[in-house]
């Protein structure tokens, strides 16, 4: 069984009292992050939740004409299936949309510096989607696109970037929070940071209260110190889950 959402940064979410009462488990409950992603820990340490972590590998190769929100809907939803029934599992998975080029994670120092090149000076999409399963094996979708203005930076700051090995684990290329790259005008941008990040946090919490879990933390005010950014969506976002 599956139930999808999907938004920029606002969607009609059922209410609470349309999910099921097998789907309710205990507030509180422990959260299983399907992902070996350092960035998507951080991120979801900031629930209050107690988490534990485990691998989700997938083939992230886009099939034949399908889009950003297909192919990361797809890929979370497979990554939420892999651990053990019987748990609350989340998953994610992210990608870079630039026109009609799904970008993921560069293979070498060579693709890093093209796809570095490629997206200067402009802007691209990043479409994260996650997938929550819960006990009794339902899967709940939900889809966060941000658009991101890129700074205009130079060849010799993308090779310096390339030289600490920071690019190759990276949708894109590229961590929005790297002080010493510094890719993003971030003056210049309104969406969700954490979406660039992997994991949209809002997006996180709004599909748990579809099952009954309550993070145990204020999740937008420990986002926001956590990224040094005064996020402006998050109330849209979490008004379609109450």
């Amino acid at each position: 069984m599956e139930k999808m959402q999907t938004s920029r940064q606002r969607s009609s979410a059922p209410a609470a009292d349309d999910v099921s009462e097998s789907l309710r488990p205990a507030m509180g409950g422990r959260l299983h992050l399907a992902s070996s992603s350092p960035r998507r820990r951080e991120l979801v340490a900031l629930t209050g939740l107690a988490v534990v972590v485990s691998a989700a590998d997938a083939d992230e190769t886009p099939r034949p004409g399908e889009g950003g929100g297909a192919m990361t809907r797809r890929l979370a939803r497979r990554k939420a299936e892999a651990p053990p029934s019987g748990e609350i599992v989340l998953a994610a998975d992210t990608t870079v949309v630039d026109g009609q080029n799904l970008i993921g994670k560069p293979a070498d120092a060579d693709e890093a510096r093209r796809i570095l090149q490629d997206l200067r000076g402009r802007r691209h999409t990043v479409v994260t989607s996650i997938a929550i399963r819960s006990p009794d094996g339902t899967v709940l979708l939900d889809t966060c696109e941000s658009s991101v203005p890129m700074r205009t930076y130079r060849d010799e700051d993308i090779d310096r970037y390339i030289a600490r090995g920071e690019p190759f684990d990276k949708a894109g290329a590229y961590n929005i929070l790297d002080d010493g790259f510094d890719p993003v005008e971030r003056d210049a941008f309104g969406d969700c940071y954490a979406n660039v990040m992997g994991l949209p946090l809002c997006h996180v919490v709004r599909t748990l209260r579809r099952i009954g879990v309550e993070p145990a933390a204020d999740v937008p005010a420990a986002c926001q110190r956590h990224l040094r950014y005064d996020c402006r969506v998050f109330p849209s976002i979490l008004e379609d889950a109450a």
